[in-house]
């Protein structure tokens, strides 16, 4: 028998949306591969050479709906305030009203899937069940590769509660009416990605796209997981897990927090330039952090796959992506070739003569236009990851040694550091950023966007409140167990412009760094902005840097760090009221230190 909140649930939603027909989906590879067969036959997927790409289909979206919508995800609460000023904030009340009318009937015409999942290992203490109802059997066949999915989650689920996610494409069909290859609301004001943290549910509307629809990742991993996650004393956070390795078979686990576009998914699958040194991967976008029954920081990666940017990734860049995604892969809006494979700038391989573009339209190299949309994805399960981590499900979570964050920063910010103490570590995450590189307002460029940990769209309530909850974990671990934080910043560029850190395996040389430093063993010098590796601390063994370009890749130059205080000033002030005292001090005590050292 079905949990009866379920039912009841289902039962008002089949009322409210009138499916043609209601399916309760299993999760079995039976399901999945019917699924799939269903959207060739409809147009709506291409199966690829089975030969080249066994098991793998390409989707085409349309062109209104190619990634996450910010500007119409809302995070809804009685108080103004519990959102802040990093959300779109709505009234809970008058926004269900809303968007109520628009699924009155939106499903007519369509099958309504209901999709049970679970959020982190089965029956693991960190883990979250969830259902999703949705007329979209895309993204049920990528919910099967991106969770733990059907009835293995109904058996978890029990009577138990779970987060209710509802979803539609917004796109009802009249009776003989025919469907086209994405149905979704082409306007950007009907759509609609909505988060009730106060009930512990979201409502999705009009998107098809990953971000927008499945609803187990950004919407309940991270916004609403760190809306409970605050109120019950743990952490849900963008980022990666991964395990380190030394030659003598010592182990230890970083977790990482990067903005987009900064490597955060070639991190987490890294191959080590460094002989004898190995890094495994345990997830590379989302992390639950909580204390552990050691005392110790313990994480877990809630997802079960990942949903990847395709262009940009290649052999060079990463070579285990480009494994995982030889098979029983999801591609969305990239090029197709005519022999029935994929292709996307950054691949690696020159363009051939002639590819069918991510609009289905006919491209040859010179094109005006990206074969490929920039944001394509790929989603496959995370079981096909080489560098997979045999504990990536351990149901208890992985110690955490080290928290790393980074930001594309061409100059200033040194190529690690490290934290004194987890207040600072805090600070650090809070001003961590890229370097605006291009904007509609030219003076915007060369300006820092601050992305506290990585998080900024992701907060599902106050950023104040958020870098509070940060500090007040420290209160729930003894004295000395929480790993500290390390910054890193690959992006660092010489006067002409050229990156000073060859980056990609090389970056290990860093991670052995930290490694040894968790482990009381590395040496360091101190700057006012943190300890960073002094003269023959970094293994350089067979890399072709120059000592000048390592000198300016450490180097913390005082005029640069007392203009960037003056910006992470202007950066907290922006915030209003209500940002912790505790970092303010820590600005105030790197001034001073910087002061100091003039």
């Amino acid at each position: 028998m079905r949990n009866r909140k379920l039912n009841a649930w289902v039962e008002e939603i089949r009322e409210l949306c009138q499916p043609d027909a209601v399916a309760w989906c299993d999760g079995s590879e039976e399901e999945y591969l019917r699924l799939l067969d269903g959207m060739v036959r409809k147009g709506a997927a291409v199966r690829l050479n089975q030969q080249l790409r066994p098991g793998c289909y390409l989707f085409r979206s349309h062109p209104s709906d190619v990634a996450r919508v910010e500007d119409r995800t809302f995070v809804a609460t009685r108080d103004r305030e519990e959102a802040g000023p990093n959300n779109n904030w709505r009234d809970p009340d008058e926004l269900k009203e809303e968007m109520r009318a628009l699924y009155r009937g939106c499903m007519r015409g369509r099958t309504m899937y209901v999709v049970p999942f679970v959020m982190g290992p089965l029956h693991s203490p960190f883990s979250i069940v969830g259902v999703e109802i949705t007329d979209s059997p895309y993204v049920v066949v990528n919910m099967r590769l991106m969770t733990r999915m059907g009835e293995q989650a109904l058996d978890m689920l029990g009577e138990g509660d779970f987060i209710p996610c509802l979803h539609s494409v917004g796109a009802p069909l009249q009776p003989g009416q025919e469907d086209v290859a994405w149905p979704c609301a082409p306007e950007l004001s009907q759509k609609y990605i909505a988060h009730f943290p106060e009930d512990m549910s979201i409502w999705s509307y009009g998107s098809g796209y990953g971000g927008n629809a499945l609803l187990g990742k950004k919407c309940l991993a991270l916004r609403i997981a760190s809306a409970k996650a605050r109120n019950e004393g743990w952490m849900a956070e963008h980022m990666l897990i991964m395990g380190i390795t030394d030659p003598v078979g010592r182990k230890s686990y970083f977790t990482a927090a990067f903005p987009s576009a900064c490597g955060k998914t070639n991190l987490a699958m890294l191959v080590p330039t460094l002989p004898g040194w190995k890094v495994e991967t345990l997830g590379d976008d989302i992390a639950w952090l909580r204390r552990g029954e050691d005392g110790r920081l313990r994480a877990v990666n809630p997802e079960a796959g990942f949903f990847g940017v395709a262009p940009g990734t290649s052999f060079q860049t990463n070579p285990n992506a480009m494994h995982s995604i030889s098979q029983d892969t999801l591609f969305t809006n990239v090029a197709l070739t005519d022999e029935g494979d994929v292709w996307w700038e950054g691949i690696g391989t020159p363009p051939p003569p002639h590819l069918t573009d991510w609009q289905g339209k006919d491209w040859a190299p010179g094109a005006a236009t990206p074969a490929a949309h920039p944001n394509a994805r790929f989603t496959v399960s995370i079981t096909r990851c080489p560098s997979l981590a045999p504990e990536w499900e351990a149901p208890e979570g992985v110690p955490v040694s080290a928290i790393l964050i980074g930001g594309r920063r061409p100059g200033t910010v040194p190529l690690v550091y490290e934290s004194r103490s987890w207040r600072h570590g805090v600070f650090m995450g809070s001003i961590m950023g890229s370097e605006i590189t291009a904007a509609a307002i030219s003076n915007a460029i060369g300006q820092v966007r601050r992305d506290p940990f990585a998080m900024l769209p992701f907060i599902g309530y106050n950023i104040k409140d958020y870098l509070r909850h940060w500090l007040d974990m420290e209160s729930r671990f003894p004295a000395g167990r929480l790993p500290k934080v390390y910054s890193v910043n690959w992006f660092r560029k010489d006067a002409q412009g050229r990156f000073l850190w060859p980056g990609f395996g090389d970056n290990a040389r860093v991670l052995k760094w930290i490694f040894e430093r968790v482990r009381v063993e590395g040496g360091a010098k101190d700057t006012p902005v943190g300890a960073v590796p002094a003269p023959g601390d970094l293994d350089l063994g067979g890399l072709d840097v120059s000592q000048a370009a390592m000198e300016t890749l450490l180097s913390v130059d005082g005029d640069e760090w007392r203009k960037e205080a003056a910006s992470i000033r202007s950066y907290y002030q922006s915030l209003g009221d209500g940002l912790p005292k505790e970092l303010w001090a820590e600005l105030e005590a790197l001034e001073a230190r910087l002061s100091q050292a003039e």
